[in-house]
């Protein structure tokens, strides 16, 4: 595993790469509902159909994505190239988002589908090589999980400037106009993940790729990666999620100002996922190494569904609420670096089972779990608004009810369902004997 030993330049250009999609992806899951609603004036149940049928549209572009990326051999590689070409079209659709025209309802419905799409299709261009990437550069799991410790960092900064830094940024850009406070923060935004991706492109290095020949039929292709028990856990894993992430994004501000009654808790809330995240980047890849990434994601998970069940019980205490909430957002963060060393070594259970590799393909099955994931708790929470008959200028006690009590249960719920799909990890363990078949076999393939 000598080779395999990456710089630590490499290193922080691999994390800070993921800040190349993320950060816009973050503002709009933290802010691209409020804005459109409370800013732009749009109906929610319409938004949440936008969200819904864009992200849906996902299963469809998610996988071809992938092939793509199987099939693709270039100068740059297989995966550079994407990050080489997306990064400037990338930049302006995140402008364009929070730039809505002042037109009728359905024209602005038209227009937030288009964009929000749009972005949707080269984020996967984007994020789907970069995943990929991963077992790519080193076949060390413990590099990997050093890999996955710095994407957490890059994810973690990329959440305190798409979550905790936005509404004071639209204050000082905008002053009283948030319209125009939401556009400029995007720009600033879109230069900071243009920068990212480019750097990503410039300092990351393929060294191991899949041998087989790109000229692959797709269907089998697929069939074999519904047969990944590893890729089975860790699709049904983020997306368990993401459902939840995504939801919980959305909610907050409407949490913090309509059931706390303090709007001041965003700025804290929010940024508490992103901080704990950055601090799980460093203490998850020891504590992982030594439980295994089933049995420590596993007790995690279930710790954090115990105290989003007590959560209620503490809401009226504002200190004790927030402690526990942190302490939470700790535990789960640590099933994020988890599953960034787990989607790499869905390859490695792959090239086991069938004798492929399938980066891309098996990369773009797990970036379709988040992103239908976020789908699903975005829209959830936007259509429970309508039905509630939220009103942001009178908000009823029935839609402040309806917003607790999703905020807590639909937490407690979707950690339980976590935790069972976790305990079904095939890895731990396998990963010396998984290596030593697959170079035993490299002999007689070139033998044959």
């Amino acid at each position: 595993m000598a080779d395999n030993k990456l710089s630590f330049a490499e290193r922080l250009s691999y994390g800070m790469g993921d800040m190349g999609t993320s950060l816009a992806y973050n503002m709009a899951s933290g802010f691209l509902l409020f804005y459109y609603t409370n800013v732009v004036g749009m109906p929610a149940a319409g938004v949440g159909t936008v969200f819904l049928i864009a992200r849906l549209l996902d299963a469809v572009i998610d996988p071809v994505v992938g092939i793509m990326v199987d099939k693709t051999r270039s100068r740059w590689g297989r995966t550079r190239g994407y990050f080489l070409f997306t990064a400037l079209p990338y930049a302006l659709l995140t402008v364009a988002l929070f730039h809505v025209p002042d037109w009728s309802d359905s024209a602005q419905l038209i227009y937030a589908f288009v964009t929000f799409k749009g972005l949707g299709i080269l984020m996967s261009v984007q994020a789907i090589p970069y995943t990929a990437l991963m077992p790519m550069m080193t076949l060390d799991p413990k590099q990997r999980l050093k890999l996955s410790g710095m994407r957490g960092v890059g994810t973690s900064i990329s959440v305190v400037l798409g979550t905790a830094a936005v509404m004071p940024l639209v204050g000082v850009f905008g002053g009283d106009d948030q319209n125009k406070g939401f556009q400029y923060v995007a720009m600033l935004f879109a230069a900071i993940g243009f920068a990212a991706t480019l750097a990503l492109f410039a300092n990351c290095k393929e060294r191991f790729e899949d041998g087989s020949s790109p000229d692959f039929a797709i269907g089998p292709a697929v069939k074999e990666m519904l047969r990944n028990k590893a890729w089975l856990v860790v699709f049904a894993s983020c997306l368990l999620y993401f459902i939840r992430f995504g939801l919980m994004m959305s909610a907050t501000a409407y949490f913090a100002i309509d059931v706390m009654r303090q709007p001041w808790l965003i700025s804290v809330m929010l940024p508490a996922v992103s901080g704990m995240l950055l601090l799980s980047s460093f203490v998850a890849p020891p504590i992982l190494a030594r439980t295994g990434i089933r049995k420590g994601s596993a007790f995690v998970l279930a710790l954090a569904a115990v105290i989003f069940a007590v959560l209620p019980l503490a809401q009226g205490n504002t200190g004790l609420f927030l402690a526990l909430y942190i302490a939470a957002c700790l535990a789960t963060s640590i099933t994020i670096t988890a599953a960034f060393a787990m989607i790499a070594e869905t390859v490695d259970y792959h090239e086991w089972k069938f004798g492929t590799r399938r980066e891309g393909l098996l990369s773009a099955g797990i970036s379709l779990s988040t992103k239908v994931g976020m789908a699903i708790g975005t829209a959830g929470f936007a259509f429970m608004l309508g039905a509630a008959g939220y009103a942001p200028d009178a908000v009823t006690d029935t839609a402040r009810e309806a917003i607790r009590w999703t905020y807590y249960g639909s937490a407690v719920v979707l950690l339980a369902l976590q935790t069972v799909v976790v305990l079904m990890w095939p890895m731990d363990g396998m990963q010396e004997t998984i290596r030593n078949d697959i170079a035993a076999r490299q002999p007689a393939a070139a033998a044959e």
